[in-house]
C-alpha cells in the first residue's frame, strides 16, 4: 500500500437538471489537484435525489456517463458518484468507478429508501464491490446502505502463509443524507470505521432539494480508530487529503480487534424477484 490521494465534492445540486450539475461539478473540478488518485461526488449527482426515473434516467452510453469518463481521463483521476441508471425496463441508483482509460466499475444500491419510496422506483443492487487502486481496497456503498453493518461487514480470511487479511481497506459512502438526521449520519460513519477497523469516507451534499429537504453536508473522513479526521459542516468545498497506510497498520498491529470477530457468511446475496 502507498499512500491514497483523494478529494471529496462537497456541494449543492440543482434539481432534476443534468446539464447544470455536470457543468457545475466541471466547474469545480478545475481546481482538482494533479496526482489525485480518487475523486469523489455525492449520490445522484446529476439530478439530487429524485424519484423520476423514468424521465432523466440514462443508460451506461448516456451522456452522465460519458461525462464522466471524459472528466477521468482529462484529471487522471478515479471517478466516483451514483446517477440513476436504465437497464431494459429496470432502473438502478448505481454508484460509477470510472477509471481514466474508461473502464468502469459499478455498484447498485443494495438497501432502497422506502420511506421515499425508492424501492418502488428502483431495482436493488445485490452484490458488493470492492475495487482497489495504489494498494488499497475499497468497499463501495450508497447512503441508506450504511444504516445495515451486515452488508458493510469486514470479511477477514487468512493468506496461503497464514496472515490476518482484512477484506478492505476504506469503506465509501456517497449520499444525499437530509440535515434531519445529521447526528445519525455521523454517528453511523464512526461505528462503521470502529467495527470494520478501516478508514470511513462519507461524501454528502449540500442545500434543499426540489422536495424543500435540506442537506447539511457534514462529508467526512474517519479513521480506523474512529477518530474525525475530516467534517466539512454545512459549506461548498472540494477538499483534498491523503490518506497513510501507516495510520492503518499501526492501529490493526496493535489493536488486532478483527481477529476476535465472529465468523459469518451472508448466505445468499440474491434478492427475490
Amino acid at each position: 500500500m502507498q499512500p491514497l490521494s483523494i478529494s471529496l465534492l462537497q456541494t449543492s445540486l440543482h434539481w432534476e437538471a443534468p446539464r447544470q450539475n455536470l457543468q457545475s461539478i466541471g466547474e469545480q473540478l478545475k481546481n482538482l489537484p494533479p496526482q489525485t488518485h480518487l475523486t469523489i461526488l455525492p449520490e445522484m449527482f446529476s439530478t439530487g435525489f429524485s424519484m423520476n426515473p423514468a424521465t432523466y434516467a440514462e443508460t451506461m452510453e448516456g451522456p452522465t456517463v460519458q461525462w464522466m469518463k471524459t472528466m477521468a481521463a482529462e484529471k487522471k483521476t478515479i471517478l466516483v458518484g451514483s446517477v440513476m441508471i436504465k437497464e431494459a425496463d429496470k432502473f438502478f441508483n448505481r454508484l460509477l468507478w470510472v477509471l481514466p482509460n474508461g473502464q468502469t466499475g459499478q455498484y447498485d444500491k443494495r438497501h432502497l429508501f422506502a420511506y421515499a419510496g425508492e424501492d418502488k422506483q428502483y431495482t436493488p443492487g445485490n452484490k458488493r464491490l470492492v475495487a482497489s487502486v495504489n494498494g488499497w481496497r475499497i468497499n463501495l456503498q450508497i447512503c441508506y446502505d450504511l444504516r445495515f453493518p451486515v452488508w458493510s461487514r469486514q470479511r477477514s480470511t487468512y493468506d496461503e502463509e497464514g496472515n490476518f487479511q482484512p477484506e478492505y481497506d476504506l469503506l465509501l459512502y456517497v449520499a444525499n443524507w437530509p440535515a434531519r438526521r445529521a447526528d445519525a449520519w455521523k454517528t453511523l460513519l464512526r461505528a462503521r470505521a470502529i467495527e470494520n477497523q478501516c478508514y470511513v469516507i462519507g461524501v454528502n451534499r449540500i442545500g434543499a432539494d426540489g422536495n424543500g429537504i435540506e442537506h447539511a453536508g457534514d462529508s467526512q473522513i474517519i479513521d480506523p480508530m474512529g477518530n474525525i479526521v475530516y467534517n466539512c459542516e454545512s459549506r461548498p468545498q472540494l477538499y483534498p487529503t491523503t490518506l497513510e497506510p501507516s495510520v492503518l497498520k499501526d492501529s490493526r498491529e496493535r489493536f488486532p480487534f478483527l481477529r476476535d470477530a465472529d465468523g459469518f457468511m451472508i448466505l445468499s446475496d440474491e434478492l427475490p424477484e
